[in-house]
This record gives structure tokens, sequence and C-alpha cells, in this order.
């Protein structure tokens, strides 16, 4: 009877599993958004894409992170005005708990050469994929 009282008391304290990984993806969205302020937009997406993530621009598809790492090669001046945060509103995983997703509101603030700042807002969807190593990559964003 001891032994029951002391498994159920140990799964009680426990988290959920699907709310441990609801947490990670969190925190791994946020962690991107804060690093995309501190050390720039094209750092924050290489440090965060799969090796074969996808990037949605302007219709287009940017496929693997080699295509991301040029891609913000070409646009290294336009990258250098913007300023670019976002947080999640939403979170979910799969019940496997190797894919998941979130969906927020973005803020993207970019400052001409005089000092004026134009600020555009919209709404941001990523897909996140578990590492091997238990981290979490965007494949899709």
């Amino acid at each position: 009877m001891c032994l029951v009282l002391l498994n159920f008391n140990c799964k009680e304290e426990r988290i959920p599993l699907k709310e441990q990984w609801e947490n990670e993806i969190r925190d791994a969205e946020n962690a991107f958004s804060n690093l995309a302020q501190e050390k720039g937009i094209a750092d924050a997406f290489l440090t965060y894409a799969d090796d074969n993530a996808v990037l949605m621009r302007n219709n287009k598809l940017i496929i693997g992170k080699e295509a991301i790492q040029s891609d913000f090669a070409n646009k290294e001046e336009i990258l250098k005005s913007l300023n670019l945060k976002w947080a999640p509103d939403f979170v979910d995983v799969s019940s496997s708990g190797d894919m998941g997703y979130t969906y927020g509101e973005y803020e993207m603030t970019k400052t001409d050469s005089l000092g004026n700042s134009q600020i555009e807002t919209g709404i941001f969807h990523t897909v996140w994929k578990r590492q091997e190593d238990g981290s979490w990559k965007f494949v899709f964003d």
C-alpha cells in the first residue's frame, strides 16, 4: 500500500510531458526572438534553423539552412536597419513530442539613415522540430 501511495505522489508532482514540451518550445521561441534583438536577425535565424528549414518570404520559399544563410548575406545592409521582436501567443506540440508549432504577433522596426523609424506589425507562424540532442529548431517560418 505504501508503494502505491509513493508512486502516486511522484506522479502528482511531475509536469505532464505535453506541458513540458510546450514550455520548451515557448522558451525556444522567446530565446530566438531575444537573440534577434541582441545579435541581429540573421544570427538568430541561423542559430535556430534546422538544416532543412524553410522560410517563406514574399511568396517565395527559401529551402535549407545554406540557402537561408545566402539569402541573409544578400540582404546584410537591409538587415542592419531592422529590429525584429515577437512572442508566441499559442504553442502546441504533437503527442509524441517531436514536432510543435507556435503563432503570435511580431513587430519589425525599420530605421532609415536619418534615424526615422517605421513600425510594421503582423502575425508569425513557426513549426518546430525536436533535434537529436533534445533542443528545438524551426523547420518552417
